[in-house]
């Protein structure tokens, strides 16, 4: 839930998290949340990872094709060097910026702006994926979500990759990754067990899926 914002003379700072597996709503959430500072006539800008291209060069869309406009940036110190007078930032795909995120979003932070991330907070393993959970330890708000697992409709907490490769950081949407819970959720797709074209999982044998 978005943190209920108190205007203050102390002009302090802080900074929110959110988190979550693929198609959970991480950017639909931080481009609604983006929006409502507009709204509030705020001083807004957004960053993404210049290597993101895949709905757009420039702009940050949601899997749902909600969009607003943003700054591409292939490194967090240029992001300082680009908010200006903005009093809130957002910032999309955190997991694919290295661990000097955490200082700059700290700085600015300390700067009395408001910090927005968004990114995945796991891997395709299931392993932490660095610097989302550094971030949600300094972070005054962390919003976790979840997507709903294609296998069996339970709350999904993982991103199931679809495709062979050990590489971690490989862009894709639905063709490369899908929402999976706990149970169902496989660290070898190769062995991953077959489901039809609704998510409808089939019978397992007693051993399966341990």
């Amino acid at each position: 839930m978005e943190p209920t914002i108190l205007h203050n003379s102390s002009n302090t700072g802080w900074i929110e998290v959110i988190c979550g597996s693929m198609f959970s709503g991480k950017t639909e959430e931080l481009i609604r949340r983006m929006k409502r500072a507009r709204i509030a006539k705020q001083r807004v800008e957004i960053f993404k990872p210049a290597m993101d291209t895949r709905y757009d060069d420039a702009d940050v869309v949601s899997h749902d094709e909600s969009v607003i406009t943003s700054t591409p940036v292939s490194s967090p110190s240029q992001i300082l060097l680009l908010t200006s007078d903005a009093t809130v930032i957002g910032i999309d795909e955190g997991q694919f910026f290295d661990e000097t995120l955490v200082e700059v979003v700290t700085q600015l932070a300390r700067d009395g702006r408001r910090v927005i991330v968004a990114g995945l907070d796991q891997d395709y393993l299931g392993q932490p994926f660095e610097p989302m959970p550094q971030l949600m330890a300094v972070a005054e708000y962390v919003t976790k979500l979840h997507a709903i697992c294609v296998i069996c409709g339970a709350p999904a907490n993982h991103s199931q990759r679809l495709t062979s490769g050990d590489t971690r950081l490989l862009l894709g949407a639905t063709e490369s990754y899908e929402p999976r819970c706990r149970r169902c959720f496989s660290i070898h797709p190769e062995a991953d067990i077959p489901h039809d074209a609704v998510g409808n999982e089939p019978a397992r044998t007693p051993d399966a899926g341990m």
